[in-house]
Formats: structure tokens, C-alpha cells, sequence
């Protein structure tokens, strides 16, 4: 029998049983609707977790902050305060696998136009890490160089909260750089001016060319903190520590002696966690992204696992009515395997003709399935984001709109419809084998 014949029989066979056909072709699209909606769902979560801290800040980079805390075995919060200084730096630079170091500065600055003001983190940074530490692209000016280092770099959400408080009265304005002039200071909260000095101040002027203006970013940091390079931070520091009283002046030149914080960028994402370890054994606290991404992780491929047991029982139950399927198929088709055997038909080709049969209705239902699968992922990722936020509870923190809680890669459908036949043959086999074992002659004297 050749496998164009073996086909036609097959379909004609099934054909002739429809509604049974029917009902066990929709248990298989039950079973791949179910695994491949649970595996999708775990995968979206998956990386929605990961898009979550991509967009929140790089996944390379390692923080040493100058105060460090923890909880205890108890569940009591701790702190240290860590000294951070260029030796540190020069023990960073000595592990392996480090491809830039970032030391910082962090001090708080205003700006002032007019009778409104606003008040922005200002960090002092090398040069070099603009390029190193992947800052966004710049929407006006340049970013400052060891030639032309005198410039403030500018974020976009101080431009917008310039405020003017008059008692009774509460007045905001939007900052347009290309003709409003402000000026740059610090404010005198921790330390007192020495009122015979003059105030100290950066004026800004579209003409000054010595800001530039960062274009909006995914990173809260870019978004929100303005740059300056650390040896025109240094300059600037002294200029300003020189309009205060004595008493406060040493203090706060002491600013320049250690650094609020460390970055430290590393070659690779894999090796982020190595890095991190050899840095806490030199004795100093970190965090990034990636140590809360790794639970995260873990957790996403235990739901992964969960959803896709789920989907697994499901396709069980639909391969046991597939072999029930096959083996009432067989008691009802005694005679005509005999006939087949009678006329010379190899056992061979009664097991392939079973085999055929089971494995289509695995596929028909897989072919179904997966186009039923489309819908149900659209339907998730429109309708149920306020479940799946929820579920993650990401909601509070990390803007989730948009998300895909539901992804099908390109694999998957493959996989699915490939598994589909596998359930199909695995289920018809016994019953197959069953039918090459009946008796030509007992067969013959059947009346089915």
C-alpha cells in the first residue's frame, strides 16, 4: 500500500465518523489552546519583567552608594556608610570583567528665572562616562568634553516645574532655553552666605552655550537628575564654598573628599552577578537591576512551569480520548482489517493507517488550536492588564501600560502543532498495535 492510498483511507475513515471525529478533533484544540495560552502567558510575564528594568535603567551597570543598608536575620533595617574615594576607584578598576568607572557627586541645585524657580539633583560626573554609560541623545548643545567642559546638562522634568509661590497665590511656567535666561545655584540650606560676599550663580543664556538639554529617556534618572562634568563641578564647588562663612566653608569643601556613589559598568550581562560578588568581597555594598531581575526571573519560569502543567493535563485528557477514539475505531472496523489482511496487506501498513489517523486528528486539532490561541493572547493583552498588573503588582511602581502579558513567539505554533501530532500518534499507538494483532480469520466471521 502506498502512502497515497494510506492517506485516503485515512481521511475516508474519518470522514465517515464525523461527529465522533469532531468531538475528539475539539478535545485536542481545548488541550493546545490551553498549553499554548499558559506557555504564552508565562512568557509575556517573563518579559515584561525584564522590559520593566530594561527601560528603568541599564541592566550592566553596578551602584556603590555611599550609605549601603540591608535587613538583618531578625528582619531590623541597617545602614553603613561607606567610604568612597579614589582608592575605591583604583580597586574597582582591578576586577575583571569592568569596563568603566563612574565616580559621583550629588548635590542639590536650583535654577532661577525670573521671580520662578526650580529645584533639580545635581550630579558630577567624568566626562567620558556620557559615552560609557549610555546617556540619550541631546536635543540642544553638546555634551561636555575635556576641551569644553564648563556646561550644565539639563533634564527635561526640571524645565517643566519652574513654580512661583506669592502666599496666596500658586503660578507655574514652562522654561523655553532658546529665549529664556536662568541662572544656576545652590541653595543654602546645609550652610550660611557670608552676606559680604557676592552670590554665587551661573547665568544661562541661549548665547551662553553652556548648557544642553537631554531628550526625554525611559531611565528615571536621565529624565529627572541634571550633569555636570566633576572637574567643572570641583570648580564651580570652590567658586561657591568661597561666598559662604568660614565656619561653614571647610565644612562644606569636605564635599570634594569622597563621592556620593560609584557606577560601575560591566562588558557583559552575564557576567554582572560575577562582577557584583567580587566587589562585596572587597568589603563594599552594591545593587543593580539585574539581582532584583534574577528573582523575578525565577519566579516568571516557576509560573512558567505551573501554567504549562496546566496545559499539559489538558492535552493528557485529550489523548486519552484520542485512543479511545482509535480503539472504539478498531472494534468497530474488525472485518475490515481482516479483509485487508485477506488481500495481502502488510501488518506494517495497518499499523501506518491507525498511526495516520491519530496523528491527523492531533494536528487538525493543532492547527485550530494555535488559530484560537491567537485570539485568546489578543483578548489578554487588551482586556486583562488590570489582572495581570495586579498579579504582578507592578502597577503601584512601573507604568504597565501597554504591556503584553500574553507573547506566541514564532516557535511556538510550530511547537505546538508538532506536539499535537505527537499526542496523536503516542495515543494511537497501542490501539494501532492492537489492530495488527487481530486474527484475519476470527475477523472475517465478525459482522462489524
Amino acid at each position: 500500500m502506498n502512502l497515497w492510498d494510506l492517506l485516503k483511507m485515512g481521511l475516508r475513515n474519518l470522514s465517515r465518523r464525523k461527529a465522533r471525529t469532531a468531538l475528539t478533533v475539539i478535545g485536542v484544540v481545548i488541550g493546545t489552546v490551553s498549553i499554548v495560552s499558559m506557555v504564552s502567558i508565562g512568557l509575556g510575564i517573563n518579559e515584561t519583567f525584564e522590559k520593566t528594568y530594561m527601560e528603568n535603567g541599564a541592566m550592566t551597570i553596578i551602584r556603590i552608594e555611599q550609605y549601603s543598608g540591608g535587613f538583618d536575620e531578625n528582619g531590623n533595617y541597617y545602614e553603613n556608610k561607606q567610604t568612597l574615594n579614589d582608592d575605591v576607584v583604583e580597586q574597582l578598576r582591578g576586577i575583571k570583567h569592568v569596563k568603566a568607572i563612574a565616580p559621583l557627586i550629588d548635590q542639590q541645585g536650583y535654577f532661577r528665572c525670573g521671580k520662578f524657580q526650580s529645584y533639580c539633583q545635581l550630579r558630577a560626573i567624568g566626562c567620558d562616562a556620557f559615552k560609557e554609560f549610555g546617556f540619550p541623545e541631546l536635543v540642544m548643545g553638546t555634551y561636555p568634553t575635556e576641551g569644553d567642559n564648563a556646561k550644565i546638562v539639563l533634564a527635561n522634568a526640571p524645565l517643566q516645574e519652574f513654580y512661583y509661590y506669592g502666599g496666596r497665590s500658586y503660578e507655574t511656567k514652562t522654561i523655553d532655553l532658546t529665549k529664556d535666561t536662568i541662572t544656576f545655584s545652590f541653595p543654602e540650606w546645609n550652610y550660611q552666605r557670608n552676606p559680604r560676599k557676592r552670590e554665587f550663580n551661573i547665568k544661562m543664556t541661549p548665547v551662553s552655550n553652556n548648557y544642553a538639554v537631554m531628550e526625554e529617556s525611559d531611565n528615571w534618572e536621565y529624565n529627572s537628575m541634571c550633569y555636570v562634568d566633576m572637574a567643572y563641578f570641583k570648580e564651580i564647588w570652590r567658586q561657591y564654598c568661597s561666598t559662604l562663612k568660614v565656619a561653614d566653608r571647610k565644612r562644606a569643601m569636605q564635599v570634594l573628599d569622597s563621592y556620593s556613589s560609584i557606577y560601575v559598568n560591566v562588558d557583559n550581562i552575564d557576567n554582572v552577578t560575577q562582577v557584583q560578588e567580587d566587589i562585596k568581597a572587597l568589603g563594599y555594598g552594591t545593587y543593580s537591576d539585574m539581582q532584583y531581575l534574577e528573582p523575578l526571573q525565577q519566579t516568571s519560569n516557576m509560573i512558567q512551569m505551573v501554567l504549562g502543567a496546566i496545559g499539559a493535563l489538558a492535552m493528557l485528557v485529550s489523548a486519552i480520548n484520542i485512543a479511545n477514539t482509535m480503539v472504539m475505531s478498531i472494534y468497530e472496523r474488525t472485518r475490515e482489517i481482516g479483509i485487508m489482511k485477506v488481500l495481502g496487506c502488510r501488518v506494517y501498513d495497518i499499523r501506518r493507517l491507525f498511526l495516520y489517523e491519530a496523528a491527523l486528528i492531533g494536528l487538525i486539532g493543532g492547527i485550530i488550536g494555535i488559530g484560537i490561541s491567537y485570539g485568546v493572547s489578543f483578548a489578554i493583552n487588551k482586556y486583562g492588564q488590570p489582572i495581570f498588573a495586579a498579579i504582578m503588582q507592578t502597577s503601584a511602581v512601573y507604568d504597565v501600560e501597554g504591556a503584553k502579558f500574553s507573547v506566541i513567539p514564532f516557535w511556538l505554533p510550530f511547537a505546538a502543532a508538532l506536539f499535537g501530532m505527537l499526542v496523536g500518534v503516542v495515543s494511537g499507538y497501542f490501539p494501532a498495535r492492537r489492530a495488527t494483532k487481530i486474527s484475519a480469520i476470527e475477523a472475517m466471521k465478525t459482522n462489524q
